[in-house]
């Protein structure tokens, strides 16, 4: 039997896991939501058992014992604090709880370098703050760290990406010194490994649950939204993969990093390459304000999108914007709008699509190399309108994506843990 690694992804809504050959073909694929947002997304537990549902799915679908190393992605800046066996301590706080403790948003901001990834309310470092104080607490780590601890066995790990927003420095592959100045022991913070590179091999526990092989290597995993860019099949600096979800994210594979936090820019290290991009807050959250997703089809048929609008828009779902500049004030730009909803629909695609164009042109005024492919993700890649309008705007290819699917994008890094191993040629 051909052997085959695993990539599980930890989103928003639930688990997925995809089974992937050597070549890169992917031998199988489940998912399995965690239910009811409000009552599960904050519950680990409950991120384990969407887990093994979807991993337990996929593996009925293959040979378990062609198994040979999983990899785990997770959402990015999401922490636990947990205790010596890996127990969590407290409620986790999610990639979009923000602290509301100023003083420690104000202590990170006077303490961090301006490149840091560690700054604002919302960053890994600010949440890693609160819960150091927690009685018993032994290590702070990431969502995808702790569903990885279930596999190796070792609740201490953390890879470069989810470690980021917790102040950990890419460039040199450190723990820099100025977060001890924080209050933060450096003792609760998890050794990082490069994603792709091997954690060690699975647990008896674990390896006796699925039916898998005792000698599985667990891999160095990412975030999900790094995940997802490794899953398009974007490889070359220059690609670029663009997010249209609720909010539009884009991230551009370069040859050097790229940090600019007065444009909400940061940089993913993977490998010897870079991920450098943001998130604005535009994208289909604004269009769902007007449209449900039936009208939103009827309109687009209406659209010509070879013939520009005329119309200048900004649009956003109220104030304050991140990407491709950070202006917590700034005010959304959607008016005067015309009594034709199909034209009003196309000046919000035109505005969303300028937004994505400024951003890809700000990384390269800072230094990343020129977009010269674009694929795209998310639910507005099937708006054949929408993409036609970015078409005109940014003037590059625009393949399809390999795969949208996080989980894909991590078993990529387990095939390359798994060479790294030598358990597959």
């Amino acid at each position: 039997m051909s052997p085959l690694v695993v990539g599980i992804d930890i989103g928003t809504s639930g688990a997925r896991a995809a089974a992937m050959g050597v070549r890169g073909t992917i031998a199988a694929q489940a998912a399995t939501s965690f239910g009811r947002a409000d009552s599960t997304v904050r519950n680990p537990e409950r991120w384990w058992d969407a887990v093994g549902k979807a991993l337990t799915a996929v593996l009925q679908q293959i040979d378990p014992k062609t198994v040979r190393a999983i990899a785990v992605d997770g959402t990015s800046g999401t922490v636990l604090p947990v205790d010596a066996a890996g127990t969590p301590l407290a409620q986790p706080l999610m990639y979009n709880d923000a602290v509301s403790d100023q003083s420690i948003v104000t202590n990170i901001s006077r303490l961090a370098p301006a490149e840091s990834a560690a700054h604002g309310a919302n960053s890994g470092l600010a949440r890693a703050l609160l819960f150091s104080n927690v009685a018993h607490v032994r290590k702070i780590i990431h969502q995808a760290d702790w569903i990885a601890g279930h596999f190796s066995g070792r609740f201490d790990l953390s890879d470069d990406n989810n470690a980021l927003k917790t102040g950990y420095d890419p460039v040199t592959r450190a723990w820099p010194d100025w977060i001890a100045e924080t209050g933060l022991s450096p003792a609760l913070l998890p050794e990082v490994r490069e994603p792709g590179s091997p954690f060690g091999t699975i647990a008896q526990a674990a390896a006796r649950r699925f039916g898998l092989p005792d000698d599985v290597v667990i891999v160095a995993g990412t975030t999900d939204g790094c995940a997802s860019f490794l899953a398009t099949g974007a490889s070359k600096p220059g690609d670029g993969v663009t997010a249209l979800g609720s909010s539009l994210t884009i991230k551009l594979l370069c040859d050097r990093p790229i940090f600019a936090p007065q444009f909400g820019i940061y940089s993913h290290r993977i490998g010897d390459t870079w991920l450098a991009g943001g998130a604005s807050n535009t994208g289909g959250r604004v269009l769902a304000q007007f449209f449900d997703a039936d009208r939103l089809a009827a309109l687009s048929a209406r659209i010509d999108p070879s013939t520009p609008s005329g119309l200048n828009y900004y649009p956003l779902p109220s104030r304050g914007e991140r990407f491709p500049f950070a202006d917590p004030g700034l005010e959304p730009r959607m008016s005067p709008r015309p009594g034709d909803d199909a034209l009003f629909l196309q000046g919000l695609l035109e505005g969303i699509a300028a937004i994505e164009q400024l951003g890809y042109q700000r990384l390269a005024e800072l230094g990343a190399p020129q977009l010269s492919s674009l694929r795209t993700v998310g639910g507005g890649a099937a708006n054949a309108v929408w993409t036609a309008i970015r078409h005109r705007l940014l003037s590059v290819p625009m393949p399809d994506a390999d795969s949208t699917d996080a989980a894909v994008g991590t078993a990529r890094l387990a095939l390359k843990g798994a060479i790294a191993s030598g358990v597959v040629a």
